[in-house]
């Protein structure tokens, strides 16, 4: 069995590494270090949790221990395609340079650009950053990329689903045709195949996984869930999903929760706060600042549940997840995988249940078409009666509201005259005036109805002016003979 101490990393570097307590590499750090060492391009395959970013911050390391780094030019480039994965490789080049005098800067977004502009004017040996952020300071004229002698792509495959593509092929252009390039990735798309073939020379290629499976360490389950209505589907598949939690137990020390919109992050979070769950959100419209204080109290174990969306998916080394739940179906079934790869990391048991509602199935076969096998179903204890209008939670949607126009149409309203009774024809008014005709002095109340708008003009024209009162013109008191006399 190799041992990191068979893998001439730097005396340095091994010393890191038996402090961190760690004697014997992972598959993909065994195969991936010594090529990585011979200053050859690397292409990695492994699913997330196996140690990719080890296998390329160790070789790394040894080859800049030597050297100096000049202003606004940088020794090595890492691109990640989050905040959080790009900060977990920094934190693993603390750890295992901390015996050699490299420096590095991280460049992501959430973080002014005058601290930034200050750590790349000193000169770095290592910097990480999200693609992004990088051009970013790049189109300032604050950085230069062609002293890069290493360039590192990790988790390509989701540079690729976040529209990043154009980006990493811009900065391929940027750095020197003579560098090392080290590019992993989960999954092997075919555009990220192109991109392999243009800019890696002749790499060595460690493929240690089928491509995208699932952890044979992790216990996987589907909930098949179908709302009692549709205007209670929300609220219903929240408290399947607390029903889940609380049916693990003891068993539960801390879980992930993936919703696939950002809004449904924010519902779920609070509606299990609300029922007294230790949960709190993450996504990326949330304020850097925050996202950080979360990762970094879910990781010290002051957080229970975290609710993520996709971009916590990646780069998020929490070795100690005891469960995941996948609130939706993710859309692309590669996302599955890294998603419940946050569980069974480093050899140890997980789990991870899916709910999974009818919009959901064609996703969930897509799913189990990529892992070559299907999902066992799981099933909760049957409800009696829905749940009480006291329990309902936020962000529950109403029941749509219809307008008045349109219940007037679906129902027939009580005690509504026929508009052809409110004007009366006009030979009975003639022959037989009605009872209940107002006096002479009396001025009668004017009609509401249909008639008093619409034919009111037509029917009304021949009947006889009733109480105009002194307000009556004096050519109209006078007759016909009268007015053609005068």
């Amino acid at each position: 069995m190799t041992k990191f101490s068979d893998l001439k990393l730097g005396p340095k570097v091994q010393k890191a590494i038996e402090e961190a307590g760690y004697e014997t590499p992972t598959p993909i750090q065994a195969q991936a270090i010594p090529a990585a060492l011979e200053g050859r391009d690397v292409l990695g395959i492994a699913q997330t949790g196996t140690g990719k970013t080890a296998s390329f911050t160790l070789p790394m390391i040894t080859h800049l221990a030597r050297g100096r780094a000049k202003a606004r030019m940088p020794r090595s480039l890492v691109l990640a395609p989050t905040r959080e994965l790009a900060a977990q490789v920094a934190e693993n080049f603390d750890t295992y340079a901390k015996h050699v005098k490299l420096t590095k800067a991280l460049l992501i977004g959430g973080v002014s650009f005058k601290e930034q502009d200050q750590l790349i004017d000193k000169g770095v040996d290592v910097l990480i950053a999200t693609p992004g952020r990088l051009l970013d300071h790049f189109e300032r004229g604050k950085l230069l990329l062609t002293d890069v002698k290493i360039m590192v792509v990790d988790e390509a495959d989701r540079m690729l689903d976040m529209g990043f593509i154009p980006d990493i092929e811009r900065i391929f252009s940027l750095v020197p045709f003579t560098r090392q390039t080290l590019f992993f990735s989960a999954t092997m798309a075919p555009e990220i195949e192109r991109i392999t073939n243009t800019f890696l020379s002749s790499p060595h290629r460690v493929e240690v996984a089928r491509q995208a499976t699932a952890s044979e360490t992790i216990a996987q389950a589907v909930l098949e869930f179908k709302p009692s209505r549709r205007d209670r589907a929300a609220s219903e598949k929240r408290r399947a999903l607390r029903e889940l939690i609380d049916r693990e137990g003891d068993k539960l020390t801390n879980a992930i929760v993936f919703c696939n919109r950002k809004t449904d992050v924010d519902t779920v979070s609070k509606s299990l706060k609300k029922y007294g769950y230790d949960a709190a959100p993450i996504h990326g419209d949330l304020d850097q600042s925050q996202r950080t204080r979360t990762l970094d109290g879910f990781r010290g174990g002051e957080l229970r549940i975290l609710v993520a969306s996709d971009v916590a998916a990646r780069g998020l080394d929490v070795p100690s997840v005891s469960h995941v739940f996948n609130f939706d179906v993710p859309g692309h079934a590669e996302d599955y995988v890294h998603r419940i790869g946050r569980t069974g990391r480093a050899g140890r048991e997980g789990k991870a249940i899916t709910i999974c509602q009818p919009s959901d199935e064609k996703n969930l076969e897509d799913v189990e078409r990529l892992l070559g096998k299907p999902i066992p179903r799981v099933e909760l204890e049957a409800h009696a009666e829905a749940p009480a209008k006291n329990e309902e939670e936020a962000g529950t949607p109403k029941p749509e509201r219809r307008s008045s126009r349109r219940r007037s149409k679906e129902v027939e309203p009580a005690n509504v005259a026929e508009p052809a009774q409110d004007v009366e024809p006009v030979k009975q008014a003639d022959a037989e005036p009605a009872a209940n005709a107002p006096a002479k002095d009396e001025k009668p109340k004017p009609q509401r109805g249909r008639g008093s708008r619409q034919g009111g003009r037509d029917n009304n024209r021949d009947r006889d002016v009733i109480g105009m009162g002194d307000h009556l013109p004096s050519f109209i008191e006078k007759s016909f003979e009268e007015r053609l006399a005068s």
